[in-house]
């Protein structure tokens, strides 16, 4: 199994839920995003929250993971970046693309989801980049 830093992982797993709680929150764009959705105040407050959100953290811990298998142990800032707003962009908000077309989905709801996870994957990739590297032993 490649090298990994736990400690990053999990603090970029951290990063990534928290930036995804303040991108879709009334302060940026939960209302854009709850209108584009279609999904009401109530259907909202139906959610089980604890799930969705212990869910939600789960997939961003997976996503950090997975990620620094793909970039290796202390990939240099200019590879975190890169590799991050890259994935971000081309692999995820792509993706989005492809099924936001034949789903007839807003222009505007594909940049609200695309640009939280092309910002997710370039911040999980600048905290892997950043992350000290242990003393040898």
């Amino acid at each position: 199994m490649p090298e990994f830093n736990i400690w990053a992982v999990l603090t970029a797993a951290a990063a990534s839920f928290v930036l995804g709680g303040i991108w879709y929150s009334p302060m940026l764009f939960g209302k854009a995003w709850q209108r584009e959705t279609g999904l009401s105040d109530e259907q909202l407050a139906k959610g089980n929250m604890a799930l969705i959100f212990g869910l939600a953290f789960l997939l961003c811990l997976g996503a950090s993971f997975v990620f620094a298998m793909f970039l290796g142990p202390r990939p240099p800032l200019a590879l975190g970046l890169g590799a991050g707003s890259s994935a971000g962009l081309f692999w995820v908000t792509s993706s989005f693309g492809i099924n936001y077309l034949f789903e007839r989905k807003s222009l505007k709801l594909f940049f609200i989801n695309g640009g939280y996870h092309t910002l997710q994957f370039t911040v999980i990739g600048l905290i892997l980049a950043l992350w000290p590297v242990p003393p040898a032993a």
